[in-house]
């Protein structure tokens, strides 16, 4: 079984929907005969490296007063604190998230990504240090199990694995894909959103069952 998944890192739904998603999964019977691709789509892709505060980005992006986009903010950090995940308020800077892609197919291409990936989330939405940091990704990456030398270069080359970002979101758009997260599977059944664990069991469950082979069922004469 094949899941896809397009996510974006400064997404805190696909920051609690990730969580949500691998709960189902460890509890899922055949999670060995799973494999689990991620791909890159851009929330903000035309966004400018001016790094506004969270807030001040949300508050503009939805047309909210700084006291409702502080109460949005909050209430996904509740739901991230019931799933597990750390959340911190007022700390994040909001981005580009182009070179942070770049980076998780630089991972990819090295068996990395997963770790990557998780290492990003929370380094955006639970510290303090602004994921944007070009230094910070370096110092991720390297938790993550890169090279140095090879992610510093990626960094300085704005071409390296853009194309396969660029891919990514193409396919998306082709799909029909316009937020994220968005998880495809099998490329049969799609689900948008951060769904509850329970929705992601089921799904997992009935695909699994609708891709295996009928039973033969033979009948013997008697003699």
């Amino acid at each position: 079984m094949h899941v896809e998944i397009w996510s974006d890192i400064s997404c805190p739904w696909c920051f609690i929907g990730k969580a949500r998603f691998e709960k189902a999964l460890v509890g899922f019977p055949h999670r060995d005969h799973v494999e689990v691709t991620h791909r890159s789509f851009e929330l903000d892709p035309e966004l400018a490296d001016t790094r506004p505060t969270t807030g001040a980005a949300h508050a503009k992006k939805y047309g909210l007063t700084p006291a409702e986009a502080r109460v949005a903010e909050e209430n996904l950090a509740g739901i991230a604190r019931e799933e597990g995940l750390d959340y911190l308020v007022d700390f994040r800077d909001h981005g580009n998230t182009f070179d942070l892609h770049r980076l998780l197919h630089l991972a990819a291409a090295r068996g990395r990504d997963k770790e990557l990936l998780t290492l990003f989330y929370q380094g955006n939405f639970a510290a303090e240090r602004s994921i944007y940091d070009s230094e910070h990704q370096v110092q991720i990456a390297i938790r993550a199990g890169l090279d140095e030398a090879e992610v510093r270069a990626v960094l300085a080359d704005r071409r390296a694995y853009a194309d396969e970002v660029r891919r990514d979101e193409s396919e998306a758009a082709q799909l029909g894909i316009t937020s994220v997260p968005f998880f495809l599977i099998d490329r049969t059944y799609g689900l948008s959103g951060a769904q509850p664990v329970a929705v992601f069991t089921e799904v997992l469950r009935r695909v699994w069952a609708e891709r295996q082979p009928e039973p033969v069922h033979q009948s013997f004469d008697e003699p």
